[in-house]
């Protein structure tokens, strides 16, 4: 069991509020999110607003004589050594991008101690979508917990947005694994066109390292990494029954003895600096977000230099 994915006794995962039932609260608050995305796009400089990734940049679209003045470096030297004659390329500027979301529904999404890990990442998943919908950008859905689960192309709109909004929030998994590879190894073949794809996850599994650096050769890949305030140490509350929420394992704990709980801290510590870890390897740069965090927040952080740095 890792320690990692244990959920408190205090309430198991049938005990916290069914969030996905309750989708009123949470379609009123997209709304909001809407609203407030809307103003935080339009205050930030022309350009910013996608430059975590490194965009679409120029495509090839034809060959012509050169003319004098022409950029020299366009020169296609094959073609001008065949016909014994200087050619150019000529490039269209892609003004667009396409973004998917792959958005991780496995059991401990249900886990949180004030708001689910799921209904956070619905929130982060529509302050995304409203940014790329304000620039008039593609964003599809890949919905996954150790398979995909569902998976919804890329499209422009406000009514396609809140199409996958509306799945994200009724959406039911058939698993409550998490296995991060298949969905990475599924989206490196299905996405042919050079695509921007946030991963939304709190990264607690292995095997993923190897697939998400293939993905990342072929597209432009952030992680958002997501977790709870209380995965990071245990309270001191006396016996408390911890549940791994994707397998249902429980285990009784004293969380009275500060020996377990500095244990169970320096685990947690280890296996965060794992998981960046196998991030500044793959090249890809990840904004870590908290259960506790609101969404403005998750905005600022998703579009900071730092994280186009880390990339």
């Amino acid at each position: 069991m890792k320690l990692n994915l244990l959920n408190s006794g205090e309430k198991t995962p049938e005990e916290i509020p069914a969030r996905r039932g309750d989708s009123r609260d949470l379609i009123k608050k997209i709304s909001d999110i809407e609203i407030y995305t809307k103003i935080y796009v339009e205050g930030l400089q022309a350009g910013q607003h996608m430059s975590v990734f490194k965009g679409q940049g120029i495509e090839f679209t034809d060959i012509r004589e050169y003319v004098p003045g022409d950029d020299i470096r366009a020169i296609d030297w094959n073609v001008t050594a065949r016909l014994n004659h200087p050619y150019v390329k000529e490039f269209t500027e892609e003004r667009d991008q396409t973004f998917y979301i792959a958005a991780d529904y496995s059991g401990s999404g249900k886990f949180g101690m004030e708001i689910p890990k799921f209904e956070r990442m619905i929130e982060i998943c529509a302050s995304i979508g409203f940014a790329a919908l304000k620039n008039n950008d593609r964003i599809g859905l890949c919905i996954f917990t150790d398979k995909v689960e569902k998976f919804i192309p890329a499209r422009r709109g406000r009514k396609h947005l809140i199409r996958l909004l509306n799945t994200m929030i009724s959406f039911t998994p058939k698993s409550r694994a998490t296995d991060i590879a298949p969905a990475v190894t599924f989206l490196s073949k299905a996405i042919k066109r050079r695509s921007s794809i946030i991963i939304v996850s709190d990264f607690y599994t292995d095997g993923f390292q190897k697939p998400l650096k293939i993905l990342n050769n072929r597209h432009e890949v952030i992680a958002v990494r997501l977790t709870d305030p209380r995965e990071s140490e245990l309270p001191d509350v006396g016996l408390i029954e911890l549940e791994d929420p994707e397998t249902g394992e429980q285990i009784l704990v004293d969380t009275s003895d500060e020996k377990i709980r500095s244990e169970y801290g320096r685990c947690v510590a280890e296996e965060g600096e794992k998981i960046s870890s196998s991030f500044r390897r793959c090249r890809i740069g990840c904004a870590d977000i908290k259960t506790s965090d609101r969404y403005d927040i998750v905005l600022k952080k998703f579009f900071s230099d730092d994280i186009r740095r880390r990339a």
